[in-house]
């Protein structure tokens, strides 16, 4: 099992670890700051910093999969493909030695994971200014995009211009969490048709925007900023109709 430490604070960048295995999912650790590809947003990166002061670069970061695919309760780093092959296979040179029981630190790219942090909260304000179920989305460094389940036309000027008035109020951002019977009794609060919240540990996480007045709620195991107004001028560079039910909305960093 690896603690996944990045859940209550998102904005560690880094923590000391154990090498538990090294597998062909990449290097598990037993605790990390580093978040796995999952809920549309995209695995951190970052460095492995050995004891010698040596780095095993970190180019993605996925969960673990049991041998029928199922996940499980530990997180996957995956270095360059060459260079997991050799840690697999045993061809270990002076520079890079490493073993299951070995101490490292690891570290995330922050400038990256930062990206993320306000795209997935500005995606939480897109889901206030258009009050309608999302059936995909994607999450990355460069971009978002939020499918939506609806036949309206989409107006860009007005969604941009409620995305600046939302980034400006600064609406503080908290991370909770309700219970499984909770969720059950307040089916609304769910608003991914393609994701649905993990249940079974009896604790459901979720994100909260705003005090006095809630601008949104509901659960969500993303990285996210602790204020709206540090998003920043964040744009909906492109709305698109992709199918007769789904309007597809696309968001960029302002220059």
């Amino acid at each position: 099992m690896t603690q996944d430490i990045f859940r209550a604070d998102a904005y560690l960048l880094e923590c000391s670890a154990t090498i538990t295995a090294i597998t062909p999912q990449g290097i598990v650790l037993d605790r990390t700051v580093f978040y796995p590809l999952g809920g549309g947003q995209a695995g951190d990166a970052g460095v492995l910093v050995l004891a010698d002061g040596g780095e095993i670069a970190i180019v993605d970061t996925r969960k673990g999969k049991t041998e029928d695919g199922q996940s499980n309760d530990e997180i996957a780093h995956l270095p360059p493909s060459e260079l997991l092959n050799q840690l697999l296979n045993k061809e270990q040179t002076d520079a890079i030695r490493l073993a299951v029981g070995d101490t490292v630190t690891a570290r995330i790219d922050w400038a990256r994971r930062h990206r993320l942090m306000r795209f997935h909260t500005a995606t939480h304000l897109l889901c206030h200014l258009v009050p309608q179920l999302v059936n995909g989305c994607s999450i990355t460094p460069d971009y978002a995009r939020l499918d939506f389940n609806m036949t309206d036309a989409l107006d860009k000027e007005l969604l941009n211009a409620g995305l600046a008035r939302l980034v400006a109020a600064a609406h503080p951002i908290s991370v909770g969490a309700i219970s499984d019977q909770e969720l059950d009794a307040n089916p609304a609060l769910v608003k991914s048709m393609s994701v649905q919240p993990p249940r079974g540990s009896g604790q459901i996480r979720t994100i909260r925007i705003g005090t006095e007045v809630m601008i949104d709620f509901q659960p969500c195991g993303g990285t996210h900023v602790a204020n709206t107004a540090e998003i920043g001028p964040v744009v909906v560079t492109k709305i698109e109709k992709k199918s007769a039910s789904t309007r597809r909305v696309v968001l960029g960093f302002a220059p």
